[in-house]
């Protein structure tokens, strides 16, 4: 071979090898690591880990799973594709101004926050805001502090299908006076919410525990289960059902479960569009500013499964009749 091919032989070898080094760069990982003293220039390895979400979450591939490695504060990410954050084992702060967690993914995406400790500073708004994804499930987390005017704990207003599951999850300390609160359900455009709350504490939030409000939808409305869950404490209302003549429907179910010491209703329904069926729940110690513990306004119903323990409020209030019998 010639000193001239010899040359270009070698040039185009080299050339290749660099290609080859550098394609993995670029490549997104499974699994990614954060890390309290880790830098987010780092590959998100576990042993060279990124320090915060947002830095991790460009180097996850969709699918993909962000873990923590110690407890530390790894800040607020917007969530664009199918992802898990799973700090289960160790403490996954998440402290924020402004939102804590945006999901606004594609309708098709599966996102789960496990583990996590998503705490509002000044000046805080929504702890998660979901906008759009396939399915949102909250998991093993503690969600508070979120106080200022109109700020949620969870703000759920999708404008897709969506799905949203939160267990084992205590929501506390949102909403400021008369506004914001634990849990709000509000889909917007053509959304469509289908709710689980499943072995959840929603307590000492501001103006409600958990809103449902259709007003204005026209799609196919909310389907929102509450299940051996606490909501407790807040200075307006536990459960509150809006879904006026002409706007979608709501159907609500509540079993097992403590509606205790809010300062106004236990559980409402306002607008033909709410129907709420109650089993196997105690409401008691609501109704201190003096509104009905069970309150029904605008042709809504709340029916009672007859083993509820409607009691022990400055108003009791009645449950719709007639009652469905228990099977």
């Amino acid at each position: 071979m010639t000193s001239r091919k010899l040359t270009a032989f070698y040039a185009a070898t080299a050339f290749v090898a660099a290609v080859s080094f550098a394609a993995p760069a670029s490549a997104q990982a499974t699994r990614t690591w954060v890390s309290g003293v880790g830098d987010d220039v780092n590959p998100c390895s576990r042993t060279a880990p990124c320090k915060t979400f947002a830095g991790a979450i460009s180097k996850t591939a969709a699918g993909g799973e962000i873990n923590c490695l110690d407890p530390a504060g790894y800040g607020a990410v917007t969530i664009t594709k199918s992802l898990t954050i799973d700090c289960h084992y160790t403490e996954g702060g998440a402290l924020a101004g402004g939102n804590g967690i945006v999901v606004n993914a594609l309708s098709t995406d599966v996102v789960t926050l496990r583990g996590l400790d998503i705490f509002g500073v000044s000046p805080p708004t929504h702890g998660v805001r979901i906008v759009a994804a396939g399915a949102v499930h909250i998991e093993d987390c503690v969600i508070r502090r979120f106080n200022s005017a109109n700020s949620f704990g969870v703000s759920f207003q999708p404008t897709t299908t969506t799905s949203l599951f939160i267990s084992n999850t205590t929501i506390s300390q949102n909403g400021n006076g008369a506004t914001g609160g634990g849990i709000n359900v509000q889909p917007t455009g053509a959304g469509v919410g289908r709710v689980i709350i499943n072995n959840s504490l929603i307590r000492g939030n501001a103006n409600s525990g958990i809103t449902v409000n259709t007003t204005g939808l026209g799609s196919a409305g909310v389907g929102i289960v509450v299940e051996n869950s606490e909501v407790s404490g807040t200075q307006g209302g536990g459960l509150i059902f809006i879904a006026p003549a002409g706007s979608a429907g709501i159907g609500g179910q509540v079993t097992n479960s403590l509606i205790a010491n809010n300062s106004a209703q236990g559980i409402s329904a306002d607008g033909s569009g709410a129907t709420v069926r109650v089993g196997n729940t105690t409401i008691t110690g609501n109704s201190f500013l003096g509104s009905q513990a069970v309150l029904i306004t605008n042709l809504a119903k709340i029916q009672t499964y007859l083993d509820n323990r409607l009691d022990g409020n400055q108003v009791d209030g009645a449950f719709t009749s007639p009652s469905i019998p228990k099977k």
